[in-house]
């Protein structure tokens, strides 16, 4: 792929070692400072919430939470249910 302007990613972290997870993100982080839009479909919520501008919550097919990553990340609600917090 020579200079994308999107990137499709569904689970990229799905059974990979842990230092490996941390290598992709680092990816991930990079190619969007370099302004490729990226789609991704994660379920470790920290993880994506991180490198994402916006999130997006489904829960059975629906979008019932969405915003700003920052703003979603001090949600008692995401994190109580996705962050592992109480």
């Amino acid at each position: 792929m020579a200079r994308p302007k999107l990137l499709l990613l569904d689970e990229p972290s799905l059974g990979l070692a842990p230092l490996v997870v941390k290598e992709i993100f680092g990816v991930i982080r990079s190619l969007t400072a370099r302004g490729v839009t990226i789609l991704l479909v994660e379920q470790m919520a920290n993880q994506a919430l991180a490198v994402a501008e916006r999130g997006y919550v489904l829960e059975t097919g629906r979008i019932t939470m969405q915003g700003r990553c920052a703003d979603l990340r001090r949600d008692p609600r995401i994190r109580a249910a996705y962050l592992g917090e109480h």
